[in-house]
């Protein structure tokens, strides 16, 4: 009866060595993917999320500064203008 059991606690160990392989191949497998990811992703041109958010600031920051330009142009444009003397052409 102990030799079943050894046999048994033996067969234990070894699928539990075996699960453990497994995982670590399946870490190594994952780590391996998302760096070939990466790499592929880079020849592409792609941005990160954080570069597009900065430059979604930056364009909205210019579209305000924009349009806060054009308002004082606006206003500029529409102010009466200073009286300048007629001209008068010369006849001939």
């Amino acid at each position: 009866m102990q030799s079943e059991n050894r046999i048994f606690d033996d067969l234990a160990k070894m699928m539990n060595g075996i699960a453990g392989t497994v995982a670590g191949a399946g870490r190594e497998a994952e780590a391996a993917m998302r760096e070939r990811a990466k790499e592929w992703i880079g020849r592409m041109d792609f941005v990160s999320r954080e570069e597009f958010e900065a430059v979604k600031a930056m364009a909205a920051t210019a579209r305000a500064e924009a349009e806060a330009l054009k308002a004082r142009l606006d206003a500029l444009e529409g102010a009466p203008k200073p009286a300048s003397k007629p001209r008068t052409t010369p006849k001939k």
